[in-house]
């Protein structure tokens, strides 16, 4: 590892651990020629899968544009950057878990609309709006009223946990 001071190649591994729920390993370095301290990030790098467009084409999956597409949809919306962080992992996880050399973008559009719906309903509404190439009023009425009932069997849900764990 060169060292970011004085780029010398000779570095000794002064103390290390996990970070990042474990997907990480941090070390703590030390320049053995200037003796200046700095720390480094290990993380394992699994291949993604490539994202099949509509028209067949395949493009790399590539992180920033998930994320730059959650936070358009999040613009000027309440939401603490780490819950845009949790949301992409998950999404991370659940293509890296597939195991599959392609995955439809489709299929990703739709674990987006899902963190959305966990986030932020304006969001949700957006991206969906844009994703599912709303035409009409009629067409923002159907999914809110999907919202709604999806919110009504999440919330009674929650409820009958809550009085389970009452008893």
């Amino acid at each position: 590892m060169h060292c970011p001071y004085c780029n010398t190649e000779d570095t000794k591994v002064i103390d290390s651990r996990l970070a990042n729920d474990g997907g990480e390993v941090r070390r703590r370095r030390e320049c053995l020629n200037c003796h200046e301290r700095f720390t480094t990030y290990e993380k394992t790098e699994l291949p993604y899968p490539s994202i099949k467009k509509n028209d067949g084409s395949l493009e790399d999956f590539l992180e920033l544009k998930l994320r730059a597409g959650i936070m358009r949809a999040l613009e000027k919306r309440p939401v603490k950057i780490e819950d845009v962080d949790a949301a992409v992992a998950r999404i991370i996880h659940k293509l890296l878990g597939r195991s599959e050399r392609e995955v439809a973008s489709k299929q990703v559009g739709e674990w987006v609309i899902e963190e959305l719906a966990l986030i932020d309903d304006v969001a949700y509404v957006r991206f969906a709006s844009v994703y599912r190439r709303f035409q009409d009023l009629d067409a923002f009425h159907r999914e809110l009223d999907l919202l709604k009932r999806n919110r009504t069997k999440k919330n009674s849900a929650i409820s009958i946990v809550k009085t389970n764990e009452q008893s």
